[in-house]
């Protein structure tokens, strides 16, 4: 199958489908943290090149709940985040995955289909993850495990935690690829 992993510069979900023989490719404005099939730049410059499943993870910084206490000040970039999660939702891909933590997509969009604990995926930490699906089956826990560690959450301040906070836990990615690949 032909994986477009959009919104993702760590290549976690783009290695765990390449594992399993995909053609898998990761896109995002920045560069990738694990060399790979990368494309570099507007997802929509790749959007339709017959990809058979995609999987998002728009930027959550304007749409999460976590962010609420700013809600009213980022009216103008909320709408764009919400126009750009409807844009990829309606892609002519068959199968799509848009991956969001709790937040206004829901109240806006629609409700998602699933809501995912790393703990259910074997990593003893909390971080609910919505998940909106088109073609595709909701995923089964693969590696319950005990502990529900707050780590994401409770990252300090600085300038790289959006990026730590970002990136999906390798589990995750792992069961994508088994049960959608």
């Amino acid at each position: 199958m032909r994986i477009l992993v959009a919104c993702e510069f760590s290549g976690i979900v783009r290695e765990a489908f390449k594992a399993k023989g995909h053609d898998a490719w990761s896109c995002d404005l920045l560069p990738t943290e694990i060399p790979g099939q990368h494309y570099q730049g507007d997802i929509y410059d790749i959007i339709n090149d017959g990809w058979d499943l995609m999987i998002a993870h728009p930027p959550c910084t304007h749409l999460a709940s976590s962010g609420a206490r700013w809600f009213e000040f980022k009216q103008q970039e909320q709408y764009e985040a919400l126009c750009f999660v409807t844009k990829l939702m309606c892609s002519f891909i068959e199968k799509i995955a848009i991956e969001n933590p709790i937040g206004i997509i829901s109240t806006n969009i629609r409700k998602p289909d699933q809501i995912i604990q790393p703990w259910q995926f074997g990593h003893g930490e909390t971080k609910a993850t919505c998940l909106w699906l088109k073609g595709l089956p909701k995923l089964q826990a693969t590696n319950i495990v005990d502990g529900r560690e707050h780590r994401i959450h409770k990252m300090p301040p600085g300038p790289n935690r959006w990026k730590e906070r970002s990136r999906t836990f390798t589990g995750i990615a792992q069961a994508m690829a088994d049960q959608w690949g």
